[in-house]
C-alpha cells in the first residue's frame, strides 16, 4: 500500500501495509521541520493509529491501495482504530490518484523495489510534490552484485532482495525525475545464504527543487 496525504500546511506519504509500528520518521526526514497540522498516510496493519496520532489535529490521509479487498481492509482497520481523518483511493504507486504538486513529504517503507518499473513510481513520487517538497524512504538497495538465480527468483522478489538495485542506479533514477539533494545512508546489511551478493536497507532523501 502506498499512502498519500495532501492539503496545506505539510502533508506526508507512508507505505506501504509493512510499515512497522514505530517508523522511524525522525530519521527519515533528518532536518526538515514539520509543522502540525500534519497530513498522514494510515497504513492498514497495526501501525495505522501511530500514525494517525502523526497527523495532529486538523490532519487528514488519502492512502492509495491497488486492489478492493484491501481497500475494505484499510476502512476496517481505520474504523477499529477510531480513525475518522483517513480516506482511502484506488491506484497504484505508479499512477498515484492525486493533482501535480499536492504534497509536501512522500515516504515509504519498502515499497519501491518491488515495483518492475522503479523509474516510473519515482517520477509519480515528483509529480506529485510540490515545489521544494521532501522524498524520504525507506527501502532495500544492491551493495554488491546479486547472483543471476537469485535475480530471477519470485520468492527473493517478494522477499524484497531480487528487485533491489544499485544506489547508483537508484541516484540516477531521482536525478532523472528532476530531484536533487539526493541522500542514501545504508543502515543495515544483508548476505545472500548459499549466493554471492549483498542487499542494505537504507534511508533515502531527495528534494524537488523549489
Amino acid at each position: 500500500m502506498l499512502l498519500i496525504a495532501i492539503a496545506p500546511p505539510i502533508s506526508v506519504a507512508f507505505g506501504p501495509k509493512r510499515l512497522p509500528t514505530t517508523l522511524p520518521t525522525r530519521l527519515l526526514l533528518g532536518d526538515t521541520p514539520l509543522s502540525p497540522p500534519v497530513k498522514c498516510g494510515l497504513p492498514i496493519g497495526a501501525s495505522t493509529p501511530p500514525c494517525a496520532r502523526a497527523g495532529g489535529q486538523g490532519g487528514h490521509a488519502d492512502g492509495v491501495e491497488r486492489t478492493v479487498e484491501k481497500l475494505d481492509l484499510a476502512h476496517l482497520n481505520a474504523h477499529k482504530s477510531g480513525c475518522s481523518n483517513a480516506t482511502f483511493l484506488k491506484g497504484t504507486i505508479e499512477n498515484v490518484p492525486l493533482p501535480d504538486a499536492s504534497i509536501d513529504v512522500v515516504i515509504s517503507n519498502c515499497v519501491i523495489n518491488l515495483a518492475a518499473d522503479k523509474g516510473a513510481v519515482i517520477k509519480e513520487a515528483f509529480r506529485v510534490l510540490r515545489p521544494g517538497g521532501l522524498f524520504a524512504v525507506a527501502d532495500m538497495v544492491e551493495l554488491d552484485a546479486l547472483d543471476p538465480t537469485v535475480k530471477k527468483s519470485l520468492d527473493s522478489w517478494a522477499g524484497c532482495i531480487s528487485g533491489t538495485i544499485t544506489i547508483e542506479d537508484y541516484r540516477k533514477a531521482l536525478i532523472e525525475a528532476g530531484f536533487q539533494d539526493t541522500d542514501f545512508q545504508v543502515h543495515a546489511t544483508q548476505s545472500i545464504p548459499g549466493s554471492d551478493g549483498k542487499v542494505g536497507s537504507a534511508y533515502i532523501r531527495a528534494k524537488k527543487p523549489t
